[in-house]
């Protein structure tokens, strides 16, 4: 009999449907409850959140930047200023495509390929929902057409804001230095909450010095925006505290009169106010524009001045080094009296040259026939070398290093702008350690009329002059006068004077004499500057100087015009006004421009004028 074949069977059908409907019931009902655990964790637990993040997608805090502080000479006026502009900036963050916005916008103004390098190079730099700019000082037509076609680019905006500007460009551009856009170091170690919304920072001279009292305080603004991030209206704001505005002790007509002298040429001009210290001038030649440096200069133009025969981003008056020439010799006076190593009237028989015992060699006074019977007086009027070559032989490098270091040479003298160089005061012991050399006897004698090692700056030798002109009152230049406040013009801080250093000198009328040596070289009969001095309703005490920049062999003599401009003398000069009551010392050194007497003393004559009586 066949086996019984079941067709269907009910009741295992049955089972597996009740199976399936019962797991089916039990993932609905947990999926039902991961819903409802969910939208009770985002309700309930999570709801401040949300509602923070809410509510920062329509309101915003939005940094303002304070108003630079200005600087302003001691005459009152301007040297660096705000100006309005206009920027084209960018939120990366808010941009598709970066390259294809710049290509889009450049059909709509003009964009320089360096503008496009400064936009990628801050871009690097910056967060990406930060605006970088890509494009400064916008003309009003540039302006306008951004404006009607902003609508299509999201997160391209115009700015309106102030540009650091210079007034008088090339003529302070060592003094004021200039503001620039914040590094990558620089942001490191600022404080990033008062520097945001700023994008500036000084970089040189004052504007560097001073940042702390030109910035100012950062405020800001609580912001209602909409979904395309335009602010519909304040909610809150706290205003930002301008920098406060800085004078300084520069009298710019001096400063521009000292700039025309040295027009065409390079050198340096350093006059300080030997009361205080404070600076009236400072001049290097030549100068350059620090407003391209605002907003970044471009490679090409920057390398042409880094290349630039003239050296225009060297400070000369702080960091050119040069030898002092005979404008080193009232010192070396002043220390021969001290020692009690010569006495004013005491005579040196000057040939036209000088040898060292047991040596054929002959170093030569720049006058061939010689002075004759030279004293002290004499020597440092008419400039004798000779007396001076006898004069270091008998004092020895040591002393003549001990004095040098007393007038401040060697080191910096701590003038309040950075960058300033030390020079070299040579002593034995500099030579053994940077040479592995012994000092020769010969090498004192060259130090004794300022050439070989020695080497000053300007600032060092204004400084050193200004000594002189207070009988051994050494002052500390400076710049700064006093920081007012903005708005009420109120002084918030001025400049307070340290204790001063005295060179100390064991009998006084000893800088009586030195000073009568220097007003016999403006006006005496046969003092090196007599022409300078000529005509003059005050009486200047002053000593010509010039350095030799090339070696000349024995027997061979100097002719300027057969040297190469740049191998020739440069031209040194220092003095002050008027003798029995100074206000104003200065240094001057004339590169390549021959005789200190030519090339320089007649520059510190107008400079004499225009101070002492022009304005007077």
């Amino acid at each position: 009999m066949p086996p019984e074949f079941h067709l269907k069977d009910p009741d295992y059908e049955y089972r597996l449907i009740s199976r399936r409907i019962y797991f089916a019931g039990a993932i609905m009902f947990l999926l039902g409850m991961l819903v409802v655990i969910r939208v009770f964790f985002l309700q309930v637990i999570m709801h401040d959140h949300f509602t923070t993040l809410s509510q920062h997608n329509r309101v915003k805090i939005q940094p303002i930047a304070p108003i630079r502080g200005l600087v302003f000479s001691s005459d009152k006026v301007l040297l660096a200023s705000n100006r309005p502009s206009f920027s084209l900036e960018i939120v990366p963050e808010q941009v598709v495509s970066i390259d294809q916005t710049i290509d889009e916008l450049s059909g709509l103004i003009t964009i320089k390929g360096t503008d496009i390098d400064r936009f990628r190079d801050q871009l690097r730099k910056k967060h990406h929902f930060v605006s970088v700019p890509l494009k400064f000082n916008l003309n009003d037509d540039e302006v306008a057409r951004l404006s009607v076609n902003r609508h299509r680019y999201p997160g391209v905006k115009v700015v309106a804001g102030l540009n650091r500007y210079y007034p008088l460009a090339d003529n302070l551009a060592h003094v004021t230095g200039y503001v620039g856009m914040i590094n990558e170091e620089e942001l490191n170690r600022l404080d990033s909450s008062n520097y945001k919304g700023t994008s500036r920072i000084g970089k040189l001279g004052v504007e560097q010095a001073y940042e702390e009292i030109l910035h100012g305080k950062v405020g800001h603004r609580q912001v209602e925006v909409n979904a395309t991030g335009r602010v519909i209206r304040v909610l809150d704001r706290t205003a930002p505290v301008s920098g406060n505005n800085i004078y300084l002790t520069l009298d710019v007509s001096l400063q521009n009169l000292a700039v025309e002298a040295l027009a065409g040429k390079r050198g340096a001009i350093v006059a300080i106010d030997p009361r205080d210290g404070g600076v009236l001038a400072l001049v290097s030649a030549p100068g350059y524009d620090p407003n391209p440096f605002v907003n970044g200069i471009d490679s090409r133009s920057y390398r042409r001045l880094l290349d630039s025969r003239d050296a225009p981003l060297l400070n000369r008056a702080l960091q050119g080094t040069y030898p002092p020439g005979s404008t080193i010799k009232p010192f070396f006076g002043l220390a021969a009296l001290d020692y009690g190593l010569r006495h004013l009237l005491d005579e040196t028989w000057c040939p036209g040259w000088y040898s060292l015992k047991g040596s054929t060699h002959r170093y030569r006074d720049w006058k061939k026939q010689g002075h004759g019977h030279t004293d002290m007086f004499k020597a440092i009027a008419q400039s004798c070398d000779v007396y001076f070559y006898a004069l270091a032989h008998d004092m020895g490098i040591d002393r003549m290093h001990a004095v040098l270091d007393k007038f401040g040479f060697g080191k910096k003298t701590n003038i309040d702008i950075v960058g300033e160089t030390t020079g070299l005061n040579p002593s034995r012991e500099w030579k053994r350690r940077s040479q592995g050399q012994v000092w020769y006897p010969g090498e004192t004698l060259i130090v004794g009329i300022g050439q070989g090692s020695a080497l000053v700056t300007p600032i060092q030798l204004a400084v050193a002059t200004a000594a002189l002109a207070n009988r051994g009152k050494l002052v500390q230049p400076h710049l700064f006068a006093s920081a007012r406040d903005a708005i009420t013009n109120e002084i918030v801080k001025r400049y307070v004077p340290g204790e001063l250093k005295e060179v100390d000198i064991k009998d006084k009328q000893q800088w009586r004499m030195i000073i009568d040596a220097m007003v016999e070289v403006m006006h005496g009969q046969r003092g090196t500057a007599r022409r300078a001095g000529k005509g003059a309703d005050y009486k200047m005490a002053g000593k010509t100087g010039t350095a030799q920049v090339i070696a000349i062999a024995q027997g061979e003599e100097y002719k300027a015009d057969e040297v190469a401009e740049e191998l020739r003398d440069h031209a040194l000069f220092i003095a002050f006004a008027p003798v029995d009551d100074p206000k104003i010392a200065l240094a001057i050194v004339v590169e390549n421009g021959g005789s200190g007497s030519s090339g320089a003393a007649p520059i510190a004559r107008r400079l004499f004028d225009h101070y002492l009586e022009d304005k007077g």
